[in-house]
């Protein structure tokens, strides 16, 4: 498996999707391989090194998930033919079965050899080996001997007249569009670099959100999911899987396709897709699943520039958007885990224009630098994680660039004493990093969490906004945890102002309220004699769907997967931390919801809990509606005020990913892409069982009020 946080790793290594912690391993161990195509081996020990040794250990001792094997595991397990069954027939989440019969044959037969257990007979024909991953066929249009020829007939020429139409009204991006975008354009992750999630749009508002409907879908090239198209002049750009596609936003029809065969990473590694785009001028910045920036021309579609981002890391990989600042790419790192991967991540930046590197920020402090004597004294060699998994924020007022970071993987380093300080804080985990845009330059750094054992992340969006902080109004950054507990910070200084919690974690007895460093409950200290019960699970009460920002009212909204977990530290592994889900004892039965702040206050708004756990970033908008998802396929307006249900539709696939709202011949559409297969969707299936999983497979659906209303 790919070497991902648990705070995004449980989507990958899905450790409990199970009663059975150690059947759910094996599971967990083929969760990415959602959508890989073919290795060109069929031997086991290599496909189970490609696939899922940096999840669960390359000696299958464990590492993101946990171990497969031992007694437990043999005991199981005894029957290999339904060990395969249950492979085959249940994973991965997001594409189940996607991997050729061998290929489940081969690395189920590597684990079984590895425990003494009995062999498998090999799959018939699995003697052949498949076509490489990364081969390029030529199809004939007929499927015989002759093509057919291309009818290009009038009605054709008509068509691809009207197209070439279509894309010549795509204008260029400016900086100050970057700044200020148009109120019909989404140019960033969310929207605007502040990251607030919102749009002025109001043609869908409280009054008229009852009526809206489908008005075109379209099917998107199977891979994890969590994918954020970008809108401009009314054409969606969105990459899934390395089909990159520029369609027309009011009537479906594709203008152009991009494709780039690259579901593995050159060292053969399945890697977890780029989950955005970013654009400047008349280019679209695509990142790839082998962590390259390539630039595509707007119009056409052509490559402008191809630039691969080395760092001579297994399992390194992009998943966090690009942020376009000052003619550079910002541009965050993740994947730094395990064996192999020491020093932590990094943030790079790369020239627009020809995609040159010009800086880069390692996000794990090193030995001899400043900050690099809050490891313990351990070598830059043991010091793994930091992660970028979400994408960064920018502020033009303090000329500054936020970027959130992960824990770490390997926790033994910062074990060495209880107290939690300055000498084991582990920087610069969990951090806010507030980077100089020209030059990288760490301007400041705020700890959310010194010293997270416990797989916390604070690695998700950073939002800007002005908000009134006693009495006078400040610039400030913020964000929330997986603990749901919200920090508020001032944007030039990273001065702490204060913290919102929403009363669901039991990690954090207090917070200090000037300097806001967290207490920990001492009872819930790691320990490798027994597992630890405590809440969130390891991912969180919020992962990676954004939370929103309503500027107008200073209300803040944050989807909720409700869960605790038992915790367990096993001293000397490479990834020495696993995780079992539990429900709260005390649960009334609904996992999921939503949840607003009001900021003007620090007070709550409102809370509307559901079954389900929320699976979909929120969306606020100028006309008092939020638009959320869940784990049940549900895809909902709610009223921003109060949460009330102003609409609901069932997708055929959960709303897995982020919405967005943009304008295409004077009309306002919402979009947002499904198909499952991520941290909160994943993971928490054991606690709604009742809920069928969704089938593979990634569809965008848009959606707008009829015309005529």
């Amino acid at each position: 498996m790919t070497g991902i946080s648990i705070g995004n790793a449980a989507s990958r290594c899905v450790a409990e999707l199970q009663a059975n912690r150690v059947a759910a391993a094996l599971i967990g161990a083929l969760a990415l391989l959602a959508g890989q195509p073919a290795q060109a081996s069929a031997d086991g020990k290599t496909l189970y090194q490609n696939h899922c040794a940096s999840c669960h250990g390359e000696t299958l001792r464990g590492t993101f998930g946990p171990p497969l094997k031992g007694d437990a595991f043999r005991a199981k397990w005894q029957n290999g033919s339904q060990l395969r069954a249950n492979i085959a027939e249940t994973m991965p989440p997001a594409n189940a079965g996607a991997l050729p019969a061998a290929e489940y044959d081969a690395i189920t037969n590597y684990v079984l050899k590895a425990n003494g257990l009995a062999h498998l007979g090999l799959a018939a024909g699995s003697q052949s080996p498949p076509e490489p991953a990364n081969a390029s066929t030529t199809k004939l249009e007929s499927g015989g001997t002759t093509a057919a020829v291309t009818n290009h007939d009038a009605a054709y020429e008509a068509a691809m007249a009207q197209l070439r139409a279509r894309l010549d009204t795509l204008t260029p991006v400016s900086k100050a569009q970057l700044l200020d975008p148009p109120a019909g354009d989404w140019l960033h992750w969310r929207r605007t670099y502040d990251a607030q999630g919102f749009s002025p749009l109001d043609q869908i508002n409280r009054d008229n959100a009852a009526s809206l409907t489908m008005v075109w879908s379209t099917i998107l090239p199977t891979g994890t999911n969590a994918i954020t198209p970008l809108a401009r002049d009314g054409v969606i750009f969105i990459n899934s899987n390395g089909t990159v596609q520029a369609i027309d936003g009011s009537t479906g029809n594709v203008l152009w396709t991009f494709e780039r065969d690259a579901t593995v990473s050159p060292m053969g590694a399945p890697v977890t897709q780029p989950r955005g785009l970013a654009m400047y001028r008349q280019s679209l910045i695509v990142p790839t699943v082998d962590s390259h920036l390539i630039a595509l021309d707007i119009k056409t579609g052509k490559m402008l520039w191809d630039h691969a981002i080395t760092g001579g890391r297994k399992t390194l990989r992009i998943t966090a958007p690009p942020l376009v600042v000052k003619d550079k790419i910002i541009q965050g790192m993740a994947g730094c885990a395990g064996t192999g991967e020491p020093g932590g991540c990094f943030v790079i930046a790369l020239d627009a224009r020809t995609g040159k590197e010009l800086w880069r920020f390692k996000t794990i402090a090193q030995q001899g630098e400043p900050d690099g004597d809050s490891w313990n004294g351990a070598p830059n060699e043991k010091r793994f994680g930091s992660s970028i998994w979400a994408g960064p924020s920018y502020d033009p007022q303090s000329d500054l660039v936020y970027v959130g970071t992960g824990q770490t993987y390997h926790i033994a380093p910062l074990m060495n004493g209880a107290k939690r300080g300055p000498e084991n804080a582990g920087l610069y985990t969990d951090s806010t990093l507030a980077l100089d845009p020209d030059t990288g330059r760490l301007a400041w750094h705020f700890q959310h969490m010194t010293r997270d054992v416990w797989d916390m992340d604070w690695s998700f969006e950073r939002t800007v906004a002005s908000l009134p902080v006693n009495g006078k109004p400040r610039r400030v950054v913020m964000t929330m945890g997986k603990q749901a507990i919200l920090d508020v910070l001032d944007a030039r200084t990273g001065k702490y102002l204060f913290s919102h919690d929403l009363g669901l974690q039991d990690l954090i007895t207090a917070i200090d309220p000037e300097t806001g460093f967290k207490t920990s409950d001492p009872a819930l200290e790691p320990d490798p004699e027994k597992p630890v019960f405590m809440c969130p699970f390891a991912t969180g009460f919020r992962n990676w769907p954004p939370a929103a920002f309503d500027p107008t009212t200073s209300m803040f909204y944050t989807g909720i997967s409700d869960s605790c977990m038992e915790f367990s530290w096993t001293p000397g592994e490479d990834f020495d931390i696993t995780y079992g889900l539990r429900a709260r004892p005390d649960s009334d039965g609904n996992y999921g919801g939503v949840s607003a702040i009001d900021l003007n206050t620090n007070r709550p708004a409102w809370s509307r809990r559901v079954r389900a756990s929320a699976t979909s970033a929120v969306l606020a908008t100028g006309g008092g509606v939020l638009f959320e998802g869940d784990r049940d396929r549900n895809f909902r307006a709610l009223d921003s005020a109060t949460g009330e249900p102003l609409w609901s539709t069932r997708l055929p696939i959960l709303a897995s990913a982020t919405p967005i709202t943009f304008t295409a011949n004077g009309r306002q559409f919402v979009a947002v892409t499904a198909g499952g297969g991520n941290a909160n969707d994943v993971t928490t299936q054991s606690l709604t069982p009742e809920i069928t999983p969704s089938k593979p497979g990634t569809i965008l659906f848009v959606f707008a009020v009829p015309e005529d209303n």
